[in-house]
């Protein structure tokens, strides 16, 4: 597998199962030739197969969340507006990243040439520190909302979300640069052919085990400590009472209500890229090693987990939320049966306890 790309971010590593064959003499040993060339030729295709339908059904899902949200003026929120910057970055990743590894494996080589070896490289980095740092950013916004409901008010606007999320984009494809510099395009020979490959290029500035060890602890383990941190801190005052803010039974549900959509947004997240992310990070410590037909097919399938992130967003919203749920269903079926949109938590009050409009979904 010393030909493998090290692809970091949502496809974190191509693998070509020719490739495998020739680099690793010893895979016949675990099957027949004719079980390896069978299954050499089913799954390039079937892992084809499967990114083309989370592709197709991360196109049409995170574009329904955007249109829905952009287009009724009762669905902005400052929730919200994270969640479309969550589905802009998905999308694109589906747009510009999938349909290459796709044909990265169903090819057995990478045929697109250096530019976009180093343009898909780096739009995976970009897209999946946006995803991340997003859900940082709507779990600090949940935290204001509950522990500093009043003090956070002038905070919580649509122009400072906005704002937020434009300053994220900046820092993450600033900072990303680099990552386009030590990928490229590189022609790669077993003596009895030469393959053109996207792979980590040696440099004398970082290696792809201190490249990878970085990237997992930057992209996931530092913002789930910040994550975890901010909803054990929430999750105290939420579930004991302790807002110091009078709040009818409505209101208090109705923050919970959104508060769970996002923590179940979390959770699906770092699920999902959880498998991958150990693989990626055990393989450059030298911990593991892809050697074997059944640890190719588990790092395939920890990849293909980590692609799912990309469409199962706009799923879970249909199921948490009443809002996009009613707005999906007119959207679909260009029915004016749900004209008005009613908030997840009760109309404001002209009390000291009336909640901002940027609070619920």
């Amino acid at each position: 597998m010393e030909n493998t790309t090290l692809i970091t971010g949502e496809t974190l590593a191509n693998i070509s199962l020719a490739n495998t064959t020739r680099s690793d003499e010893n895979i016949t040993s675990f099957f027949t030739e004719e079980e390896w060339l069978a299954l050499t030729g089913i799954l390039p295709w079937l892992v084809g197969f499967t990114f083309g339908a989370i592709a197709i059904t991360g196109f049409l899902g995170n574009l329904l969340v955007i249109l829905v949200v952009v287009f009724n003026n009762n669905m902005r929120s400052t929730t919200n507006l994270m969640i479309v910057n969550l589905a802009v970055a998905d999308l694109l990743f589906v747009i510009l990243c999938i349909p290459f590894t796709a044909a990265d494996y169903v090819t057995d080589y990478w045929p697109f040439g250096g530019f976009w070896c180093r343009s898909v490289q780096y739009l995976i980095v970009v897209t999946a520190f946006a995803s991340i740092y997003t859900l940082v950013l709507m779990s600090i916004d949940r935290f204001l909302a509950v522990v500093h409901p009043i003090r956070s008010r002038m905070m919580r606007t649509e122009n400072i979300t906005m704002v937020a999320i434009v300053t994220l984009w900046v820092v993450i494809l600033v900072v990303s640069v680099p990552v386009a510099f030590i990928n490229d395009f590189a022609v790669m020979s077993d003596g009895k052919r030469s393959i053109g490959m996207c792979t980590f290029k040696a440099n004398d500035y970082i290696s792809p085990r201190t490249f990878q060890v970085s990237f997992f602890i930057s992209s996931y383990l530092l913002p789930l400590m910040i994550i975890s941190g901010l909803y054990v801190r929430m999750i105290m005052r939420l579930w004991h009472q302790g807002s110091g803010v009078r709040m009818s039974k409505e209101s208090q549900r109705g923050r919970k209500r959104v508060t769970r959509l996002v923590v179940v947004v979390v959770i699906a997240f770092a699920s999902l890229w959880l498998p991958i992310q150990l693989i990626l990070l055990l393989k450059s410590l030298d911990i593991i090693q892809i050697n074997s037909l059944p640890k190719v097919v588990m790092q395939v399938s920890a990849q293909t987990l980590a692609y799912s992130s990309s469409c199962i967003n706009p799923l879970l919203y249909a199921f948490l939320s009443d809002n996009f749920r009613k707005a999906f269903y007119k959207a679909i079926n260009c029915s004016p049966r749900y004209q008005n949109y009613t908030s997840d938590l009760p109309p404001p009050r002209k009390t000291s306890c009336a909640r901002t409009s940027t609070t619920g979904l």
